[in-house]
């Protein structure tokens, strides 16, 4: 059912794993650790298409959903550090265009911390709207903040690929997509793409819904999209044009820049973007970069669009201990809506359960990703329970306090 690569002492992962083919549904998926930029799991298995029952290869890849923030993110941090961008700077100064409607004093730290007060749109996406960056930024530019700027956080699920992304570009001079792949994805020799080629089609395994069913809408989160046209749960779920109607496993939306949501890669991508900012940030940002990364830069016991706590560094999700503090825990079980890592580490989760980070105190990366995707708003058990795994085989003993600790 499994194959690949496990090195001595990191067996439970390999355990856990397997377990996740046997007892939590698993279809398809891949897992991926390093430790001081040394390989030590690399496993994949499963079934990548049930249709043509198509079994996951070494380089079977897949749409990883937000976990594309953590590389657009990255792509930022790195300009940061190149002295090409500085993120607590108005965003005006390279995108004038964007200070409309009380935008003036945004800066790209609000806009990587998920407080530019942008999470959507309010009138209707034109269909191919997602496939069309000029339109994308134009609109957000246009759009009135839903808060003053700064002043909380609501998760930018959607547009944060384009508010982000258009800083990239501006600073770069090139599309956020291209810099990713020259910067990021080459160097480090990775199966990871913003924007990906015709060629990689073939090894794409389709994304599978997961099937909930309407009594299960309890959540804040989904009680206000299914009630509320006007909420931004509705606004940021359903206003995305095509990629709501099956985008992720379309021609176009692989194709197509979206720097929040349409990454393609496998769980050695994403633990080998991180590897080296696991270990002191190594060619592609500066030691101070690198610790700028990782703090937490805002924080909400109610995020406005997840409608449960979160918090978050620039760019990057941190540990959310919310297995007390979620409805979805209670219908779902306690790893939903919840990532539990060390206080150190930072990353980023994708819908369905996918997840990449760097852990720079234990010399870790990570990267987890599959087919079928799981319910709640950030991890369930078959990712979570692989991130306890590697935890455990480094030592640490618990995460009874909301982190792990060695």
């Amino acid at each position: 059912m499994t194959e690949g690569t496990c090195k001595k002492g990191f067996e439970r992962v390999a355990e856990t794993f397997a377990q996740n083919f046997a007892e939590r549904g698993e279809i398809g998926a891949s897992v991926c650790v390093t430790v001081n930029g040394e390989t030590v799991v690399d496993l994949w298995g499963g079934i990548a298409d049930p249709k043509m029952q198509a079994p996951w290869a070494r380089d079977t890849v897949s749409v990883v959903f937000s976990c594309t923030k953590g590389a657009t993110a990255l792509c930022a941090h790195m300009l940061a550090s190149r002295g090409k961008l500085d993120i607590d700077a108005p965003v005006s100064e390279l995108w004038p265009e964007f200070a409309q409607h009380g935008k003036e004093r945004v800066t790209t730290r609000m806009m990587l911390d998920h407080s530019a007060g942008v999470p959507a749109l309010r009138a209707p996406m034109k269909s191919d709207g997602p496939y069309d960056w000029a339109y994308m930024t134009e609109r957000l530019a246009a759009e009135e903040p839903f808060w003053v700027p700064g002043t909380r956080n609501g998760y930018h699920g959607f547009t944060f690929g384009w508010t982000v992304g258009e800083m990239v570009r501006r600073a770069s001079g090139k599309s956020l997509g291209a810099f990713f792949r020259d910067e990021v994805a080459k160097p480090l020799g990775i199966d990871f793409w913003i924007g990906t080629p015709e060629a990689i089609e073939p090894r794409i395994a389709p994304v599978i819904a997961f099937p909930m069913r309407p009594e299960q809408a309890k959540t804040p989160f989904l009680i206000d999209l299914m009630t509320d046209k006007t909420s931004i749960p509705f606004l940021f779920f359903m206003n995305n044009g095509a990629w709501r109607q099956g985008g992720a496993n379309s021609r176009a939306g692989h194709a197509a820049e979206i720097g929040a949501a349409n990454g393609i890669t496998n769980a050695r991508g994403l633990a080998g973007m991180y590897a080296p900012l696991s270990t002191g940030g190594g060619k592609l940002v500066d030691q101070k970069t690198l610790s700028r990364m990782g703090e937490v830069s805002m924080a909400s016991h109610d995020d406005a669009t997840l409608r449960i706590p979160t918090r978050f560094a620039p760019g990057f999700m941190k540990s959310m201990d919310n297995r007390k503090r979620s409805i979805a825990a209670t219908l779902w079980g306690e790893d939903s809506d919840s990532v539990i890592l060390s206080s150190a580490a930072f990353g980023h989760v994708g819908a369905g359960g996918s997840l990449g980070f760097a852990d720079p105190v234990a010399g870790m990366s990570f990267g987890y990703t599959m087919n079928q995707m799981g319910p709640g708003l950030l991890m369930n058990a078959r990712g979570q329970k692989l991130v306890d795994a590697a935890y455990l085989s480094m030592g640490y003993r618990n995460k009874d306090g909301g982190v792990w600790v060695r």
